[in-house]
């Protein structure tokens, strides 16, 4: 189940990906869907059962549950785009070499941060909930000793990134509103976080 947890990015770059392009020949593409996959294998064994299953399907309660759909199309948009504008018509697709390189690295980087999160953290819900259930309390290890919402971090940084290795300007501009979303629920859970959890040290 881990495994199969962990696949699911590749995946899902790829479905989108390569039928909006129209063509299989792209190697930026091909990098950006098989990047990941050391990742999978690194982190799926390494994965709490039960946070794949919160993740999956959260329990009930919690607030901004629209959050994952929103940003699914949000980011779903941002790689129908890039397929089109770097397989079909170029409208904006000058990012160069180097810089697709840049990009691949920044993206790998970000997931490699997001997943370290996700593993540290197994009470890394898409739902702002308390997981009392769980014994859900205060993570101060790994990368929530470097930054506040590493996983949130994580993906502010690998979005762009990916846009910048796809070689299209024009998809960051669907990740604008994906960013503000981002922002906005850190904010909120780490307000919630403070209200409802002992542990909780205000350091914004």
């Amino acid at each position: 189940m881990q495994y199969a947890f962990a696949l699911i990015i590749p995946l899902f770059l790829a479905g989108v990906l390569f039928p909006a392009a129209g063509r299989l020949d792209l190697p930026f593409f091909w990098a950006a869907v098989l990047t990941p996959l050391p990742l999978a294998f690194i982190v799926g064994p390494r994965l709490d059962p039960d946070l794949i299953k919160e993740r999956l399907k959260p329990a009930a309660g919690g607030l901004d549950r629209p959050l994952r759909a929103l940003g699914t199309v949000f980011v779903s948009a941002q790689l129908f785009v890039a397929g089109m504008d770097v397989g079909r018509y170029h409208w904006t697709d000058t990012v160069p070499t180097w810089l697709r390189c840049v990009g691949l690295a920044g993206y790998w980087g970000g997931m490699a941060f997001a997943a370290w999160a996700l593993v540290t953290n197994r009470f890394f819900s898409p739902v702002v909930r308390i997981q009392s259930e769980r014994g859900h309390h205060i993570i101060t290890t790994g990368p929530y000793a470097i930054v506040r919402h590493p996983g949130y971090a994580g993906m502010l940084l690998s979005w762009p990134c990916l846009s910048m290795a796809l070689g299209s300007w024009l998809s960051i501009v669907f990740l604008i509103p994906m960013a503000a979303l981002v922002v906005r629920r850190a904010k909120l859970e780490d307000k919630f976080l403070q209200d409802n959890l002992e542990g909780i040290v205000n350091t914004l």
